[in-house]
Parts: structure tokens; C-alpha cells; sequence
């Protein structure tokens, strides 16, 4: 579980940590969270099923092994998840761009809105019921539903707008699996029993479990 961040740093951070950890046991799996880029090396992430960019963002100072490290990690079978700002990060590596699945645009909506499950029969999707909370509500550079598989999307009336926003998806790279989630802003969505559902689902899909 991976928070470093060269931006924007979400005061959720400390909360996902916490919470992730403490679902682990009861979940089968196991967190190690981490700042430190030097343990995304070959060696190192043999020793794991998942990589998770939770609230990372920025131009993270990745060398080009780690890069190749983190690419084969996923390719050869392992799994990603991202959450949140995940999609605010590296930028200048397109590579990692279609490994999350989409780059940040804007948020232009912060309040209550409504999130549709599009496809609650997906291992991955962990709710089957559309929900209202209170969040950050991401737009992207591009709509990536033409690359991916949509799982959740921002109900676009709710906060008075109109279009089509996809919040959550997966899709296959390589021969793992790669999932992110657009939600995560606050410590209390973390603490939402809903969204920590919806990320137990992530890792076990993503872990091919």
C-alpha cells in the first residue's frame, strides 16, 4: 500500500491505513504500507499479490527499473488497485496512465452524491445497491469506459449535472488484473462500511481470490 505523495496529500491517508489494516485479519490478507519508493524493486514486490496507489499523487521519483518492476509486477499475474488520487499521479509515464485507467481532470463536485452500480455481479464490485455519501467527485481527462469495464458510476442529477462519469472499473493488463476507485477523499468514506466493502472485494479480485 503505497501513499507517497509529490502533490496534493489527503488528510484520509492516515485513516486508510488504519482501516485497511484492521479489516486484513478478518479478510485473509495482510497490508504493508509504505512511503518509501526503494521497495518497488523485482525482489521486493515478489513477496506480494497487490499493489495498491492509495492517495498517491504527483511525478513520484520512480527510475526506470522501478517503472519496468512495477509494469511486470502486474503484467505476469499480480494485481493494482487505486484509489482516489491515484489518478493524479505520474503524469509523464503513460504507461502507469493505462495501468489506472484514466488521469484526473477536475473535481467539481464536493457533496452528497449518488453512486449507481452498474455491475453489481462483479467479484469486484463488493456492493450491489446504488448509495448517496458525501465525496470528492472526480472528472477525467479522457471517459475511459471505451478501455475498460465500468463497475460504478456518479449519478449525474445528483449534483445537478448531466453526462456520464465513471467512478470505479477494472480491466485485464497483461495477465493480471488492475481495479481503481475514484472515491476515498474523506476519512469518513474509509470509515463508510459501504466503501471498505467495495475495496475488501478490490483486493481479493485483484489477489485472485
Amino acid at each position: 500500500m503505497l501513499t507517497a505523495t509529490a502533490g496534493f496529500r489527503h488528510d484520509s491517508i492516515p485513516t486508510a491505513r488504519d482501516v485497511l489494516t484492521s479489516l486484513g485479519p478478518a479478510n485473509g490478507f495482510t497490508i504493508t504500507a509504505t512511503e518509501d519508493l526503494s521497495t518497488f524493486s523485482t525482489s521486493n514486490l515478489a513477496n506480494f499479490d497487490v499493489v495498491m496507489f492509495a492517495m498517491t499523487s504527483g511525478e513520484l521519483a520512480f527510475t526506470t527499473d522501478q517503472q519496468n518492476a512495477l509494469l511486470a509486477f502486474v503484467n505476469g499475474g499480480k494485481g493494482f488497485i487505486g484509489t482516489h488520487s491515484a489518478t493524479d499521479t505520474l503524469y509523464g509515464w503513460p504507461d502507469y496512465g493505462r495501468l489506472v485507467g484514466a488521469y484526473f481532470n477536475d473535481h467539481p463536485w464536493t457533496q452528497q452524491g449518488r453512486v449507481i452500480v452498474e455491475d453489481a455481479a462483479h467479484p469486484a464490485s463488493g456492493v450491489r445497491d446504488a448509495f448517496t455519501l458525501e465525496e470528492e467527485f472526480y472528472t477525467f481527462r479522457e471517459n475511459p469506459r471505451s478501455r475498460v469495464q465500468v463497475l460504478m458510476r456518479l449519478d449525474a442529477a445528483s449534483v445537478g449535472a448531466t453526462g456520464d462519469y465513471p467512478l470505479v472499473w477494472t480491466q485485464p493488463f497483461g495477465s493480471g488484473r488492475s481495479y481503481y476507485n475514484a472515491l476515498g477523499h474523506f476519512p469518513a468514506t474509509w470509515r463508510d462500511a459501504r466503501f471498505q466493502a467495495q475495496i475488501v472485494a478490490a483486493i481479493k479480485w485483484t489477489g485472485g481470490r
